[in-house]
């Protein structure tokens, strides 16, 4: 072989396998930020309000820093619950600031109050909403999304989200929210698991008239590319303190009801919503004892108290929401005062005022879940209109 056409050989493979990681690359997930060619454009010579956390990622950089790399005017960040940075605990309140690395002002939304005033969008030409959801009614991303809708349409200020995966996108279930019972933890009448992208959520939001006196919010939607409702997708950056990883997220829809219980969902350990417990239950040997961790859950319900319960963190299969674990810790407690922490709160949960009662008079989960199935099957019909990517089954 000669040293000409050792040469070829060489130059061949290498195009080979660049072309080869070209496609592996080409057939990943890339979120709306990781595609700043469809939006940079846009943002240029606009005075730009965003509304992000630590889930805000172009690739690696944060997105503020990334646009002010690219000479982007950031005017203001407005924070959600959890904060800026996503270091705040479940519930704590936050005040504005200003962040110390950028200088940018900080507007939070999960403080004294929850939605933008005129003032503070005063000075904005456009604003980018950029925060990775998990898919539950309960999650308070999207109502405060919701909220910044309503905030722009009344002050005529285009949103544009940069929409990303739904890690729980792949189905659609629990009871949809009886707008009597309308609370920051359901501000939409959604079914507990939605099934939609925020993208698809916010567009919804327009098209069904769920914005306040009939608003419509102007919206651009930078669609996720290579998506589909069916995609496994695994979060890299934690979207809150007590959501640490890819199991927490799928059991959030089942164990959130916990909630409104004396029943510990693992807050303050380092497995938060992936064990359950309560102390002297004779459900199982397992146990936990729950801390107060700094920035992630302050006293936490059974503090220093050694809880019996289930732990689920070798689960084989894939979870999806049940209520079969919260039927089974019901039936163990005996009375429903012992088991109850607030009414309110399970209604709120729930979406409804039925959820308490069935609960307490022994219904089964099939049976629970028959009462749902009227406004659900409507729902999926209404969430058709709105997909921007293709469905599961």
């Amino acid at each position: 072989m000669n040293l000409k056409f050792k040469i070829t050989l060489i130059l061949f493979a290498i195009a080979f396998l660049y072309c080869c990681n070209i496609k592996t690359s080409a057939s990943g997930i890339l979120t709306g930020a990781d595609q700043p060619e469809l939006y940079l454009m846009k943002l240029q010579g606009k005075r730009v309000g965003l509304m992000v956390n630590q889930t805000s990622l172009v690739h690696q950089t944060h997105l503020v820093d990334f646009l002010l790399a690219e000479k982007i005017d950031v005017q203001k960040i407005f924070a959600v619950e959890h904060g800026f940075r996503g270091e705040a605990a479940d519930g704590e309140m936050i005040g504005n600031s200003i962040d110390a690395k950028t200088g940018i002002k900080i507007v939070s939304l999960y403080g004294e109050k929850k939605k933008a005033t005129d003032e503070d969008l005063s000075g904005i030409d456009l604003l980018v909403f950029d925060i990775q959801d998990v898919g539950c009614r309960f999650y308070t991303y999207t109502s405060s999304m919701l909220y910044m809708m309503e905030a722009c349409a009344k002050n005529h200020i285009p949103l544009m989200v940069l929409d990303r995966p739904n890690p729980n996108g792949d189905y659609v279930d629990g009871p949809v929210l009886d707008m009597n019972f309308k609370s920051f933890v359901g501000l939409m009448p959604i079914p507990v698991v939605h099934g939609c992208t925020v993208g698809e959520l916010a567009l919804m939001i327009n098209g069904e008239g769920w914005l306040e006196k009939g608003l419509k919010c102007e919206l651009e939607i930078v669609k996720v590319k290579n998506y589909t409702h069916q995609t496994v997708y695994h979060l890299p950056v934690k979207t809150s303190p007590n959501l640490p990883n890819q199991l927490s997220v799928r059991l959030y829809p089942s164990l959130c009801f916990f909630e409104a219980t004396n029943v510990s969902i693992g807050r303050g350990t380092a497995f938060p919503f992936q064990v359950i417990g309560f102390p002297g239950c004779a459900i199982s040997e397992f146990t936990f004892t729950p801390k107060t961790i700094a920035g992630v859950s302050n006293q936490p319900i059974h503090e220093e108290k050694e809880c019996n319960g289930i732990d689920f963190r070798n689960m084989e299969s894939i979870p999806t929401f049940t209520l079969s674990y919260f039927i089974q810790f019901f039936r163990q407690f005996g009375k429903s005062d012992d088991f109850w922490k607030s009414k309110r709160w399970i209604e709120l949960l729930s979406g409804n005022g039925q959820f308490y009662d069935q609960i307490n008079n022994g219904l089964t989960e099939q049976e629970i879940r028959a009462t749902w199935q009227p406004q659900l099957s409507n729902y999926l019909k209404i969430r058709k209109q709105y997909l921007l990517y293709p469905d599961f089954d």
